[in-house]
C-alpha cells in the first residue's frame, strides 16, 4: 500500500502534523509512506524514521525563476506512484491542486465549512466533517485519521535530529564564555522575532527580561533566529547590561532543535521555533497577542502563555496601528512565568546535565 501525506507548510503546522504521521506508521507498520512538503519545513520530515520518501515542492522558487522544466519534472515525480491513500492536511487550494494532480484511489480531506479552506474539498472523494477552528491544530489534524480507522491520543513527534546536529549544538554552546558555568546555571533560549509585525515584542523589553534572568538566576542566555534576525538581536544585546550569545542564522532547523533540547526553557513569540521547542520537550514561555494560543500555541502541559487583556485580542491581523496587545506585556510578567517553569526544573537541573570545563569554557556533554 502507498500512502501520501500532503502538508506543505509552515514549520509549526508541519510539526503539528507529525503525531498524525506517527499514528499512521503505527497503524500501517510496513506500508510505504510519502510526504509532500515545501522548502522551509523540509528538514522536519527529511530522514524522519516514519517516512519512506519525501517529495519536495519548490514552487515559489520555480515560479520566480520561470523554471517550467523543473515544475514539469516535479509533476512527473508526483504522479510516478499510484497511491492507495492521499490525505491533505493543508486544506488549501495549493494543496488541493496537488492532490488533484496525484494519482490516488482515496483522497481524504476536510469537507466544506472549514475556515480558510479555499474550497479544497472539491478535490477529495472522502470528506471528513469540518471541526471547529477553536480546537488546537494538532488535534484537528488527528481527526483526519478517522476514515482510516485510526483513533489515537498518543502524541509523538520523533523529530529527525541527527548526532551531527547535537554535535554542532554542543560546539555552539561551547562558545558561550559567560560569567556563569553552564552546568550550574539555567540555560535559557530566547527567540524574539516573528514574521508578523503584530507578533513582535519590543526589543528593550527583551533586553530588560534577559538582564533580570541573569541577575536573578545567573542564567546563561542565548538568542535564536534566522540570519535576517541577527541585527535585531544585536540591538537587543546592545541594550543589555550583561553578556549573551547571538546564534541567529548559525544553525539549520535540526541544529536549532538540538540547541533547544539542551535548554531549560524557551521564551518565544508565536512563531515556528516556539513549536520546535515544544516538540523537543522543553517548557515554552510564549508571548501571544494577535493570535490564539488555544488554536496554535505550544501543545502539551508545562508551557506558560503570556497574553494581555486587550478585548480585541485575538484579531489575527498582520497590521495594527497600536499593537497594544503585545505592548501591554511586561518583562516582570514573563519573568514570573519563567520562575514557574524553573521552580519545577531547577532542583533537578544538576542531574539533567553533565558539564566539563576546559580553558574556562563550560561545555554541555
Amino acid at each position: 500500500m502507498n500512502i501520501l501525506i500532503v502538508k506543505l507548510s509552515a514549520i509549526g503546522d508541519v510539526i503539528h502534523t507529525l503525531p498524525a504521521l506517527n499514528a499512521i506508521r503505527k497503524h500501517y507498520p510496513t506500508e510505504h509512506i510519502t510526504w509532500l512538503v515545501e522548502e522551509a519545513a523540509y528538514p522536519l520530515v527529511a530522514n524522519h524514521p516514519a517516512l519512506d520518501r519525501v517529495l519536495l515542492s519548490e514552487r515559489k522558487r520555480w515560479v520566480r525563476e520561470f523554471a517550467f522544466g523543473k515544475i514539469l519534472s516535479f509533476i512527473h515525480q508526483l504522479r510516478d506512484t499510484r497511491y492507495d491513500i492521499i490525505i491533505d492536511f493543508q486544506s488549501l487550494l495549493k494543496s488541493g491542486v496537488l492532490v488533484a494532480l496525484a494519482r490516488g484511489k482515496r483522497k481524504i480531506g476536510f469537507d466544506k465549512g472549514m475556515e480558510h479552506s479555499e474550497c479544497s474539498h472539491i478535490f477529495f472523494n472522502e470528506r471528513v466533517s469540518p471541526v471547529s477552528m477553536e480546537l488546537h491544530a494538532l488535534l484537528r489534524y488527528m481527526r483526519l485519521l478517522a476514515p482510516l480507522g485510526i483513533e489515537s491520543d498518543h502524541i509523538e513527534y520523533r523529530l529527525p535530529i541527527q548526532d551531527r546536529d547535537r554535535k554542532t549544538a554542543e560546539e555552539l554552546l561551547s562558545l558561550c564564555t559567560l560569567h556563569f558555568a553552564l552546568c550550574t546555571s539555567p540555560l535559557i533560549a530566547i527567540n524574539p522575532v516573528a514574521k508578523w509585525e503584530t507578533k513582535l515584542w519590543q526589543n528593550e523589553k527583551f533586553a530588560h527580561l534577559a538582564d533580570l534572568l541573569i541577575e536573578k538566576y545567573q542564567a546563561n542566555i542565548f538568542f535564536t533566529g534566522a540570519a535576517e534576525d541577527f541585527q535585531v538581536i544585536e540591538d537587543i544585546q546592545s541594550q543589555m547590561k550583561h553578556a549573551s550569545l547571538n546564534l541567529a542564522g548559525k544553525t539549520s532547523l535540526m541544529e536549532l532543535a538540538a540547541l533547544y533540547e539542551k535548554a531549560d526553557v524557551l521564551i518565544s513569540t508565536d512563531t515556528g521555533p516556539m513549536h520546535l521547542g515544544a516538540a523537543v520537550g522543553i517548557p515554552v514561555v510564549a508571548l501571544f497577542g494577535p493570535t490564539a494560543h488555544w488554536r496554535t500555541g505550544p501543545f502539551g502541559p508545562g508551557h506558560q502563555i503570556i497574553r494581555s487583556s486587550q478585548a480585541c485580542s485575538p484579531c489575527f491581523k498582520r497590521k495594527c496601528p497600536t499593537m497594544m496587545c503585545m505592548k501591554e506585556i511586561l518583562p516582570q510578567q514573563v519573568l514570573a512565568a519563567v520562575e514557574t517553569v524553573l521552580s519545577v526544573n531547577i532542583l533537578c537541573h544538576a542531574r539533567k546535565k553533565v558539564c566539563v570545563s576546559f580553558n574556562g569554557i563550560a561545555k554541555i556533554v
